[in-house]
Parts: C-alpha cells; sequence; structure tokens
C-alpha cells in the first residue's frame, strides 16, 4: 500500500474537523451576527444532523457502485460552496440555505473517509482506524486555533479562507473503492444485530462529543463566564486529549484490547463529566473538557472498525464485492452518529435552555453504559458473531 492514499484518506479527515470546529466554535458570533437566539441554534444544528444522515443514506447508495472516492470528492467540494454560501449571506434565510449544503456533504464526507479508512485496515491488517480520526481531532484543533487566534475576524474572511482547506485535498489520491454494488445475497449475510450492539456505543460517543463541541464554547460563555476571547477554550482542551489518546489509540488497541480500552475509556470519562457539570468557573470547566477527551476518544474509531469487521464476516465473498458491502455497512452504521449528535447538539442545548449544566447531566448515564457494551468488542465476541 503506497503512503499517499493514506496521506490523503488524513488529510480529508483533518479538513472535516478542521471546517466542523471552525463553525461550532464561532456559534457565538453566529448568535450576535444574524441575532439567533439558543433555541434558534438548536434548530439549526437539528437541521444539519438531519440533512448529514440524509447525506449518509446518499453516500450507502452511490458509493458502493461509483466508487468512495468519487463520493468523497463530492462531498469536499460541496463543502467548499457551503462555506462561501453560508460565510457570505446577507440574512437569515441565505445563511439557512449555506448550512443545509453544509449538512448534506457532512453525511457524505463523514461516511466516506470512514469507508476510505476501514478498506486501508483491512488491508495492512492492523488498527489503524484511531490514528485517522486523530487526523479528524487534529484538525479540529486547528480551527479552534484559528478562531482563538482571529477573534475579531468577520465570518466572511473566515468561512472563505476555510473553504480552500477542503478545495485543496478534493484532488488528492484516494483508494478508488470497489465500484459495484454488493448482491442481494451478500447483503442478506451482513449480522446486523452485533453491529447494533456497536452502534449503540458510538451513539454514546457523539451524543458526548458532539455536546462538547457544539455547545461547549456557548456554556462557557454564557453558564462559566469565560472571558469573550477564551470561550473556544472549551474545545480546545478536549480535542487536545482526544488527539493525545487516539494517537496512541492504534497501540494500545493492539496491546491491550478494545475492550479494557474502552473500559477504562469509560471511567475516565465519567470523571471528566463530572468535572464540567460542577465546575465553579471556567479554568476547572477546562479540566473538565480535557479529562473528558481523553476517556471518550477512541470509542467511536473502534465502532467502525468493528462494523467492518462484522461487515465482513464470513470471507467467502469476492473481495470487490467484500469491499462493496463493507462500504454499504459504514454509511448505514454512520447513521448512528447521527442518532448522537442529534441527543448532543440538540437535546444538549434543549433540556440547558436554562442552564447547560443540566444539559451536561444527561451523558453521564449514557457514559456508564459504555462498561457493559466494551464486552461486544473484543475479538472473540466479534468472530463468534460473524
Amino acid at each position: 500500500m503506497s503512503y499517499s492514499p493514506r496521506a490523503a484518506i488524513a488529510a480529508a479527515y483533518f479538513a472535516q474537523g478542521c471546517v466542523f470546529l471552525s463553525l461550532t466554535t464561532r456559534l457565538p458570533k453566529f448568535e450576535d451576527h444574524w441575532n439567533i437566539s439558543q433555541l434558534g441554534l438548536t434548530l439549526l444544528m437539528l437541521m444539519i444532523v438531519l440533512l448529514a444522515g440524509g447525506g449518509s443514506l446518499l453516500a450507502e447508495k452511490v458509493a458502493p457502485r461509483r466508487g468512495s472516492a468519487v463520493v468523497l470528492r463530492a462531498g469536499l467540494l460541496g463543502m467548499v460552496v457551503a462555506l462561501l454560501v453560508s460565510g457570505n449571506a446577507p440574512g437569515t434565510p441565505v445563511l439557512i440555505a449555506g448550512l443545509a449544503i453544509y449538512g448534506l456533504v457532512l453525511g457524505m464526507v463523514d461516511a466516506t473517509t470512514n469507508m476510505q479508512a476501514v478498506s486501508l485496515e483491512h488491508q495492512v491488517r492492523r488498527t489503524v482506524l484511531p490514528s485517522f480520526h486523530g487526523a479528524w481531532t487534529a484538525g479540529g484543533i486547528a480551527g479552534t486555533l484559528i478562531t482563538l487566534a482571529l477573534p475579531h475576524a468577520s465570518i466572511a474572511a473566515l468561512s472563505s479562507g476555510m473553504a480552500l482547506l477542503p478545495l485543496l485535498v478534493a484532488f488528492a489520491r484516494f483508494l478508488p473503492g470497489s465500484g459495484s454494488a454488493p448482491s442481494p445475497e451478500a447483503a442478506e449475510g451482513i449480522p446486523w444485530r452485533p453491529i447494533l450492539v456497536v452502534g449503540a456505543a458510538c451513539v454514546i460517543f457523539y451524543t458526548v462529543d458532539t455536546a462538547s463541541t457544539t455547545w461547549g464554547s456557548v456554556y462557557f460563555d454564557d453558564t462559566l463566564q469565560a472571558p469573550s476571547g477564551l470561550v473556544a477554550l472549551a474545545t480546545l482542551p478536549y480535542l487536545v486529549a482526544s488527539l493525545g489518546a487516539r494517537i496512541a489509540g492504534d497501540r494500545l488497541t493492539d496491546s491491550l484490547g478494545a475492550t479494557r480500552l474502552l473500559r477504562g475509556g469509560a471511567v475516565i470519562a465519567i470523571v471528566g463529566l463530572l468535572i464540567v457539570v460542577c465546575a465553579p468557573n471556567w479554568p476547572v470547566g477546562v479540566l473538565g473538557f480535557l479529562v473528558l477527551g481523553g476517556g471518550i476518544a477512541v470509542v467511536a474509531p473502534l465502532s467502525y472498525s468493528a462494523a467492518a469487521t462484522l461487515a465482513r464476516a464470513g470471507g467467502t465473498l469476492d473481495p470487490e464485492l467484500t469491499i462493496a458491502r463493507t462500504d454499504a455497512v459504514i454509511a448505514r452504521f454512520n447513521q448512528f452518529n447521527y442518532v448522537g449528535a442529534l441527543v448532543g447538539s440538540v437535546l444538549t442545548g434543549a433540556i440547558g435552555t436554562g442552564s447547560l449544566r443540566i444539559g451536561y447531566a444527561v451523558p453521564i448515564l449514557l457514559v456508564i453504559a459504555l462498561v457493559p457494551l466494551a464486552a461486544a468488542f473484543g475479538k472473540q465476541r466479534l468472530a463468534a458473531a460473524a
């Protein structure tokens, strides 16, 4: 396997994370610039999440036939359009249109980057998903730092400049994918029940992750009374800790096993959420998000890896059809991402309308469930389910 496709996949993750976090860390600016209430922001996030689910379904239909690289490039180019439209919107209707485009292409890019990553992981036959998701986190850190470094830059300037990143990545060299749809017989052999169990863990992760990255800056601004130029510090420590955990995640998974790694991470994440909820001021909030990121970060990449392993169950299919079937499963599995995002962004914002402390208390109960769910990620359990 040549280095170029691996670098291209990592670059796509990086671009996705950078654009997403540059958007969410600027939500307080959206409130002020377009005079949008917190409820209005919640509804906008709901729209983005729902349309992202539609984009993922579109990827599920198109990628197995045309190749995931084609859909990924289309999504990245669509992201350029979304940034230019929303960032330069003269009013709320155009802003909504731009964010709607972004929601659709968000789902396309989410699904196809994971298709690319699980395909490469299968080829190299070792754990690589955590480090790829680490590239997403690195992009998120970059997007957050841009917001911190340019607190007085206009939304139009930041969005237009950010559009250059997905534009450049769209022309990178990706894995071609299968270009053929899986047969009905192949689809019938997919073990959906164990995939749903793994998907539950994915939902929990994205609930916590989206609550952190979407509402963290608002929580610091409205509840913890952080200085206006430092509200993005809610997201930055979370992302830095997530990056460290994901960089180490490949080796830790191979040495400790996914089950032990997930259980230990769940305990750490619970502690982090408790600190966030009880934080008396923004410096303690920074500590809470730092602990939370280190504990929860590896759940998503290990979930996608487990789903891909289950999708390839049996091993009797033609290699091209195996890739196509795996692409279809990953696109469907990506819907768990948006269920979690729906809970994390919309429910957290809605419940926390009076106080986001209450909104951040909701994910604690969900993270506790990761402790028993971690057993489903063991190699023996995956093999038995397949």
